[in-house]
């Protein structure tokens, strides 16, 4: 990577798992982009509920730990997968990019929007249109400029025919343009709904930055989007995929496109397969065959212990050559796009 330092909150552990607050980061120019990882669980989340209102005996750590460490201080505290890119121009403008508004979109804009004081949204991005990607497009309103008829530019929102479609069915009252006669203005969120195509060969541009749509296998045979994004850093974004199309992951990998600078990779369980998900051995064995220098898993659920995981990841780096941590909630990663 050109350029990259992990920066988390209040001075408490990254991703590498040793359990010790790092030493601060360089501070970043004004000229320096980065990715904040906005949410970095599955989707319901870490701590699980479940887990909560039934404890099992014993109950669960990661679980439990919500109870007693606060957010800002818990690696283990997740909410859904959704990662900011905050692109800084060639003539030094910063622009917001969102991947996924799903669920928890409103407290992650309170925590993490407030910590890393990101002011607004300048573009959305949608993987797919499953609850953990878009149920939060109701709050985009508060990433928005206040106006009390609504009269403002509506943010770009690049997703799928096939999303498009669907969010059309669940939020008609963010789709549709025109009111009926007599009726009153509401304050919904504006959006300018823009389709991309699910091929590698049709790039499309967010607020200045490209973006090569990575399309992925998210189940049986539904088509997810992951996103190849960055120049001077190579940067591919994948956090729902079960299996990877030969075309897709030739695109990403060292021995066909080009080695990555940085691999955000879906993992869901510790132990174990999923039959919509990549999960911890097949997370690896992918890494091992696309060979990024550097890869942050995503997408995890409560049976992923922060600090116990990066300990046996930082063994597994040390081995395959490969730098691999899990991420968390907050993580901000500098980096040269």
């Amino acid at each position: 990577m050109a350029a990259a330092a992990a920066d988390v909150p209040n001075g408490h552990p990254s991703a590498s798992g040793d359990g010790n607050p790092p030493p601060p980061p360089p501070p970043p120019s004004s000229s320096s982009s980065s990715l904040v990882f906005l949410g970095t669980g599955c989707s319901s989340a870490v701590p699980n509920a479940r887990c909560l209102i039934q404890p099992s005996d014993p109950p669960c750590a990661v679980c439990s730990q919500s109870l007693s460490v606060p957010p800002e201080l818990n690696p283990n505290y997740r909410c859904n997968t959704s990662l900011l890119i905050d692109y800084c121009q060639d003539e030094g403008a910063h622009k917001y990019i969102i991947i996924d508004v799903g669920k928890t979109f409103r407290e992650q804009v309170l925590r993490w929007f407030v910590c890393h004081k990101i002011p607004c949204v300048d573009s959305i991005i949608l993987t797919h249109e499953h609850a953990d990607a878009i149920l939060g497009l109701d709050d985009v309103r508060v990433v928005q400029p206040f106006s009390p008829s609504n009269d403002i530019d509506p943010t770009p929102i690049y997703l799928s025919q096939y999303a498009m479609d669907s969010i059309s069915q669940k939020f008609p009252y963010l789709v549709k343009k025109k009111l009926k006669e007599g009726e009153e203005v509401r304050r919904v969120a504006q959006l300018d709904w823009r389709i991309i195509e699910s091929d590698l060969q049709k790039p499309f541009t967010a607020s200045g930055l490209q973006f090569v749509p990575l399309p992925v296998i998210h189940g049986e045979d539904y088509i997810c989007l992951g996103f190849l994004f960055g120049i001077k850093s190579k940067v591919a974004y994948v956090s729902d995929v079960s299996r990877f199309p030969p075309s897709t992951e030739d695109a990403i990998s060292k021995s066909g496109g080009g080695q990555l600078d940085l691999l955000i990779l879906d993992c869901l369980y510790r132990t174990g397969s999923h039959n919509v998900h990549l999960c911890w051995d097949q997370t690896l064995d992918a890494i091992k065959r696309i060979c990024p220098k550097k890869a942050l898993l995503i997408g995890l659920t409560h049976e992923m212990d922060h600090h116990k995981d990066n300990q046996t990841l930082e063994e597994w780096s040390r081995r395959e050559g490969i730098d691999v941590q899990l991420a968390r909630d907050g993580l901000r990663v500098y980096i040269d796009l």
